[in-house]
């Protein structure tokens, strides 16, 4: 299948219908596909100013290329192409509105060969995408059917978690782009038209018992005794590990990133803060109930966003301390494309310093990404 390009139109949009163009179509920017930090797309920042974010920024670097390799090997169990990873990774590209995803994407999806022209392979495509929009953009909407069309048009268990893992992996890329672009000064580019990512309903959190289950994929791989025994999965990812499996080299870099994240000076409250705010606005009752919890002493908070969204803004107004947190996640979460500088002013007014506050927001775009994986991989009930 070939991309659809229409002259005049931004060329980071892409259709799943075939059709012929008479002239060949390039990127917009064909540079952004050339990149040596295939994590952070170099961005311009000097190595010193990494260097305390080392520790997680090397797994990521290691998922990028893990996830986009140069060469695939396609078989029964695993059918999902290079082109369909890329246009995946493009379309939460484009959710986000971070302009770096979006031109780094296009560049490398356009001189890649679709599959052909087919009703069948268009509507595989056209399923792969709506999924992927939603699931980056309003997760709380996936459900039980939206596996199921993913099965229809041939993805496997393998396949689905492959593409879930993408998902995840380019929304925290582009809240960590966002963050640092932010905390170096860049000016706001934002594509006109994108809608903010609005508070999942509040009914479905005033279940304070609910448990978390795997959906019913059909088991492709299973974890031996002795490798389950061999490595300790951070709690995030104990109920995920016999699906995560069937990709065990991203599921180790998912854990040393996690692993590695948690590692630093901000308080164990700050973490479970920004982790309870990014659950709440994605919809991930099982992820907000495991922080629920654990975390005594935000009992208050934990009641506040049970509720309406207009309760929380009402509470923030008479507390400037947490609301400082509570804001610059809110708004990496809902919206990376609008996150500036004046967001990360007030958490430096209340003492922290700047690795502190990258570290806590970079695990709040983490938090979302396992928010994505329990709401697409199982049920809470």
């Amino acid at each position: 299948m070939e991309q659809r390009r229409i002259e005049g139109k931004s060329h980071w949009y892409h259709e799943t219908q075939s059709s012929t163009y008479p002239q060949k179509v390039l990127p917009l920017v064909p540079e952004a596909a050339h990149v040596d930090d295939s994590f952070l797309l170099d961005l311009a920042l000097p190595d010193d100013a990494l260097s305390p974010f080392e520790s997680w920024l090397t797994p990521a670097r290691k998922l990028a290329l893990t996830l986009f390799p140069a060469h695939e090997n396609l078989n029964q169990m695993h059918t999902f192409s290079a082109y369909e990873r890329m246009s995946t990774a493009l379309t939460v590209a484009q959710v986000y509105g971070v302009q770096r995803l979006c031109n780094h994407y296009a560049a490398r999806l356009t001189p890649l060969p679709g599959p052909d022209s087919s009703r069948e392979s268009n509507h595989r495509l056209a399923q792969i995408t709506q999924y992927a929009r939603q699931l980056a953009s309003s997760p709380a909407v996936i459900d039980e059917r939206d596996r199921q069309h993913l099965e229809a048009v041939g993805l496997t268990t393998s396949d689905n978690i492959l593409m879930n893992q993408i998902i995840g992996f380019v929304g925290f890329q582009a809240r960590t782009v966002a963050l640092f672009q932010a905390w170096s000064g860049h000016p706001l580019r934002r594509i006109p038209g994108l809608d903010i990512q609005q508070f999942a309903q509040a009914s479905s959190f005033s279940a304070t018992n609910t448990t978390w289950h795997a959906a019913p994929f059909p088991i492709e791989k299973y974890l031996p005794h002795d490798e389950n025994t061999a490595r300790a999965y951070p709690d995030e990812l104990q109920a995920l590990v016999p699906l995560l499996i069937h990709a065990p080299v991203i599921l180790d870099l998912l854990t040393t990133l996690i692993s590695s994240a948690r590692r630093s000076a901000v308080s164990v409250q700050a973490f479970s803060l920004a982790a309870l705010m990014t659950s709440r606005i994605n919809g991930s009752v099982a992820c907000f109930n495991e922080q629920a919890h654990t975390a005594n002493e935000l009992v208050d908070v934990i009641a506040l966003l049970r509720l309406d969204e207009r309760e929380l803004q009402r509470w923030e107004q008479r507390h400037p301390v947490e609301r400082a947190t509570l804001q610059a996640v809110q708004w990496l979460t809902r919206a990376p494309d609008r996150f500036s500088a004046a967001l990360l002013t007030p958490l430096f007014d209340q003492g922290l310093s700047s690795e502190q506050a990258i570290n806590l927001l970079t695990w709040s775009g983490l938090c979302g990404w396992l928010n994505r994986l329990k709401i697409a991989l199982g049920e809470t009930c």
